[in-house]
């Protein structure tokens, strides 16, 4: 979903020339469409998470927490698994191979999911720097409640993709996912970002760490965000 300048701004309680600055000085992601500036919807959620900032309403505001707390991040990581030693050349295979441990999809659905993410351009990587990326679906499914996944992905050696990273350093880990609904996944995909923005799970992962110290640091991530829970 692509939003406007006066949409970006209204999510954010800014002005438009904060926009403006944000795009020459802070490199919020956008693009040219016949001379118009759009942006895309999911791209700014990483930027604006990676730089500890909330959208106020509108077309960025955050799930509510009830919502947030449907998808714990802890058991859709320990449903995808974490792939080990993964050679570039194959990371669609492991792509696929989550996809059809996905819950709750029928064996149609997962047959859309795989031909999908198998053609060229289906799977948009969304690099945030520190050598992650968090690589998704580009299309969009309604799946159903019970749908989401989460795999990472700890590659034997660098990925190269497309997408301008935000830094110079080589794509090493992956965390993809598949949501249940667009809705739900603006809320994963920004919950990653603050994973990987704060806590322990990042060095963890860059150092290879055993699953259970990787499985803790996210339900550790998980637990801060229920009521009650440090955010």
């Amino acid at each position: 979903m692509y939003l406007n300048l006066i949409q970006i701004a209204e999510s954010f309680g800014v002005q438009e020339k904060m926009v403006d600055d944000w795009i020459r000085n802070e490199g919020l992601p956008h693009t040219l469409d016949r001379g118009r500036l759009v942006f895309d919807r999911n791209q700014v959620a990483i930027w604006a998470t990676a730089r500890g900032l909330a959208a106020q309403a509108g077309h960025l505001a955050p799930e509510t927490p009830a919502l947030s707390a449907a998808w714990q991040l802890g058991a859709l990581l320990r449903t995808g698994g974490i792939w080990r030693d993964v050679p570039a050349a194959g990371v669609v295979e492991v792509f696929a191979r989550v996809v059809a441990a996905l819950p709750g999809a029928t064996p149609p659905i997962r047959g859309y999911l795989d031909r999908s993410l198998r053609a060229k351009g289906g799977v948009t990587y969304a690099p945030v720097g520190a050598g992650f990326a968090l690589p998704h679906l580009k299309a969009r499914v309604a799946l159903g409640r019970e749908s989401g996944i989460v795999a990472l992905l700890i590659l034997r050696e660098a990925l190269a993709i497309e997408e301008p990273r935000p830094d110079e350093a080589p794509v090493t880990r992956l965390l993809f996912f598949v949501a249940p609904s667009p809705r739900a996944h603006l809320d994963i995909l920004g919950r990653l970002s603050r994973v990987l923005a704060r806590g322990p799970f990042r060095e963890l992962a860059l150092g290879a760490a055993g699953d259970a110290e990787l499985l803790g640091a996210v339900d550790a991530a998980d637990a801060s965000t229920l009521p009650g829970g440090a955010r």
